[in-house]
């Protein structure tokens, strides 16, 4: 698993030497702190932050798991009754049970509640697992469950304060969005534009016409801006080279007429304006 920058010690903190090799379950768990323990004994992580797993990358790690086994242990917190809760390796765990494994190895170490959501939300982030709305619950339980800024968030998983709480924002989303967003059917970006829309009616109505249309990101904006009464922002044109500039100014200066010059890679156009017979006589007898 990469270590992504800003993420500290995280996950690596919690298994000894980085990735630990451990031989199929049943083979007996060797190496610092890896055990072996029951498949059944292992409870999942109420804070887990993901809740959507596909079924096909499951059953294709499920496969794997039949013919070599568990490669990098489950790190779990012990509930002191034989129990443990997991901290990291979800899918592991769900593709073990689907594998038949009876045990699987792991690390055992302690955690509290915000630990529990901290390491789980970690390991996710890391992975790129976990969709937009999931991110931004787990966020928010981070927040309001253990008073942590959203720069302490940022810090932990090693993300730019702006980026958390523009994720966090999301749950002001109808949850019509919400499911969209869940669904694949919207982008993040999408749902982004969506929330400048002051009621939820406004923007379940604004979301059909995105995905009637197929409209991008940037059109989706446009539609937003134009339904909060707003003028749609106009492209801004280039600036013109000084050199373009100062040619049709002594091409003015020598016809004594205005004079436009459109320049290209491929050759251009040169408008040159009169307002009377007289003036167009005058720029004959010039050009001629």
């Amino acid at each position: 698993m990469a270590q992504r920058k800003g993420l500290g010690k995280g996950l690596d903190a919690l298994i000894p030497g980085g990735k630990a090799s451990v031989p199929p379950a049943g083979g007996g768990g060797h190496g610092s702190g890896v055990q072996q323990a029951p498949v059944e004994s292992i409870k999942r992580n109420p804070r887990q932050p993901r809740l959507h797993f596909k079924e096909e990358e499951l059953n294709e790690l499920a496969a794997s798991i039949r013919e070599h086994g568990v490669i990098q242990p489950l790190i779990v917190s012990p509930n002191g009754d034989g129990t443990y809760i997991l901290i990291a390796g979800e899918r592991r765990l769900q593709a073990s049970q689907r594998a038949g494994l009876k045990t699987v190895p792991i690390i055992p170490r302690q955690a509290n509640n915000q630990e529990l959501l901290e390491l789980a939300l970690i390991e996710n982030v890391q992975r790129a697992d976990l969709n937009a709305m999931e991110e931004s619950e787990a966020y928010h339980h981070l927040s309001d469950d253990f008073g942590l800024s959203h720069e302490m968030i940022a810090k932990r998983v090693g993300k730019s304060r702006v980026a958390v709480t523009n994720t966090m924002r999301l749950m002001n989303l109808a949850s019509e969005v919400k499911q969209a967003l869940v669904d694949g059917r919207i982008t993040e970006g999408h749902a982004r534009a969506l929330l400048a829309l002051s009621t939820q009616k406004a923007q379940v109505s604004a979301m059909q016409t995105i995905i009637n249309l197929s409209l991008s990101v940037r059109q989706a904006e446009e539609l937003v801006r134009r339904r909060m009464g707003q003028k749609p922002i106009l492209a801004k044109k280039p600036a013109r080279n000084a050199d373009i500039n100062d040619v049709e100014k002594r091409l003015q200066k020598s016809l004594g007429t205005k004079v436009a010059l459109k320049h290209s890679k491929k050759g251009g156009t040169v408008t040159i304006y009169y307002y009377s017979n007289e003036e167009l006589d005058a720029l004959l007898e010039k050009l001629i």
